[in-house]
């Protein structure tokens, strides 16, 4: 492939961007990436491959700096994410870009939206929709392609569906269930976009890209059944379930949070079948080997998911939990209360192996005790609209800056040294757990801190409030984590 060229792909730390990156990294692109937060992706096995530019795409001197001297860029960028108005947020973004993008003489915009066939579109999927205008309002030639359900380990609409098939044998559903859909594996969707990155020649043109399948949403969760080694699932359809009951029902039951949810129940009202006088294929040939049916691309994703081989995952996107938690790094001079829980112990236990322990917490392999007290913790957040402990991990042993973990995000990693996670879930304030390691007179010490930044009176009244729990849970945490190190310790030796 063309490696003159230079590709700009937004996004680049979502579901999607992050494996186009990787593509396009592998087809000897020139590729560089705009991210808020250089950090977010440095762990990324592509980071040192391409130019990264930081910056806010809200912001037109970082987006200029980021389109200087690039051909071809993909947009990449949602906020399904920052509230009710996340359309208007994305509308004005897009109109940004547009403007950006012609201003540094970019050749070429290729953008991810969403099929959008009925009259009565979802807010997602009409923002998606004017999304693309915006991006065409410009002079740069846009190519948009609009997908429906996305098939891949990760996809949010896949784990959203996943969970449901998985978790509910008999389930109550909404009519929309009966509606046709045309999903296209992830595999597929980045054959499309790759390809896009070397066209002989601009394109303006929407096209509709699908899988070889049209089904209803029922006959794909009996598909994820039957492929999952589980009985034929008894759906009953009932009238009642509007889209806001059924994004609380789907943020009770599986790891995708209500306010992300809702907007996704919202799109599956509308049938999302490919428009054939939209068709891609007088620009791209469909892929050589063929489309990969429903039951290969469930398949291909599940069997991800066991091998834990899952690159990107819808979470990889920050969720905002409230407001005032948003800016994380406050620096010390601000100002800002921090109360503090901080414990040390010291222990004979090897570094690596207090390594493993400490990278390997959360998700599937639990938090050294008290797991029942965290649970509740989830719980709780989740009947407030958080996103709770269901997200798990990406990968069961290591951790990248960036990545969920339950309901809580890594902030920084210093490998071997130092884990600071930073808390996604609902509350007054800000909350971080920490935990390093360090030597001393050839031993190792060990320390374990949370912290917590209150917002307000309230604030301090839930840190007091939580206090007497810690008692419980931090103490065993400590004691379990270093206990396991010991239990590596000796099976290695």
């Amino acid at each position: 492939m063309n490696s003159q060229r230079l590709i700009l792909v937004t996004g680049a730390s979502g579901y999607v961007g992050g494996r186009l990156v990787r593509d396009l990294v592998e087809d000897k692109c020139a590729v560089r990436v705009l991210v808020r937060d250089a950090q977010k992706v440095k762990d990324q096995p592509w980071a040192k491959d391409v130019e990264i530019v930081e910056g806010n795409a809200n912001n037109l001197a970082d987006l200029s700096r980021a389109l200087r001297g690039v051909h071809t860029t993909f947009y990449l960028l949602h906020s399904i994410n920052a509230g009710k108005n996340f359309d208007e947020v994305e509308n004005a973004m897009a109109k940004n870009f547009a403007l950006a993008a012609e201003a540094e003489s970019v050749s070429q915009i290729v953008y991810l939206g969403g099929i959008a066939n009925d009259k009565n579109r979802s807010q997602h999927l009409a923002s998606r929709m004017n999304t693309g205008a915006q991006l065409a309002s410009g002079k740069v030639p846009v190519l948009e392609l609009r997908a429906g359900i996305i098939i891949g380990s990760g996809s949010a609409s896949f784990e959203m569906l996943r969970h449901l098939t998985h978790r509910l044998p008999i389930m109550t559903t909404p009519k929309w269930v009966s509606n046709l859909t045309q999903p296209i594996s992830i595999r597929d969707a980045l054959y499309y976009l790759r390809t896009c990155a070397v066209l002989p020649t601009p394109v303006s043109k929407i096209c509709d890209i699908g899988g070889k399948e049209v089904l209803s949403y029922a006959d794909m969760m009996q598909k994820f059944a039957k492929l999952s080694g589980l009985r034929k699932r008894w759906i009953i359809q009932v009238p009642v379930l509007t889209p806001k009951l059924s994004s609380l029902w789907i943020g009770f039951v599986t790891p995708v949070p209500t306010s992300l949810a809702r907007p996704l129940v919202e799109s599956l009202i509308s049938e999302v079948v490919a428009d054939q006088k939209k068709s891609i294929d007088s620009i791209i040939a469909p892929p050589p080997e063929g489309f990969i049916d429903v039951e290969g691309a469930i398949t291909l994703a599940l069997s991800k998911i066991a091998d834990h081989d899952v690159i990107t995952r819808w979470s990889d996107a920050a969720y905002p939990t409230a407001p005032w938690q948003k800016a994380q790094s406050d620096p010390e001079w601000a100002g800002e209360m921090v109360l503090r829980d901080r414990r040390e112990q010291v222990t004979d236990a090897s570094a690596p192996a207090l390594w493993q322990a400490i990278e390997s917490i959360g998700g599937d392999n639990g938090w050294y005790g008290a797991d029942f007290l965290w649970y509740m913790r989830g719980l709780l957040d989740r009947l407030v609209g958080g996103v709770g402990l269901r997200r798990g991990r990406r990968d069961d042993l290591s951790l990248r800056i960036g990545d969920s973990l339950d309901f809580w995000r890594v902030e920084e990693l210093e490998r071997g040294v130092r884990l600071k996670l930073y808390a996604e879930m609902i509350l007054p304030g800000k909350a971080w757990l920490e935990f390093s390691i360090r030597e001393e007179n050839g031993q190792r010490i060990v320390r374990q801190e949370a912290s917590f930044s209150p917002r307000g009176l309230g604030g301090q009244l839930y840190w007091y409030a939580v206090l007497p729990f810690h008692i419980f849970v931090f103490p065993t945490m400590m004691r379990n984590l270093i206990r396991k190190a010991n239990r590596t310790d000796y099976a290695n030796s």
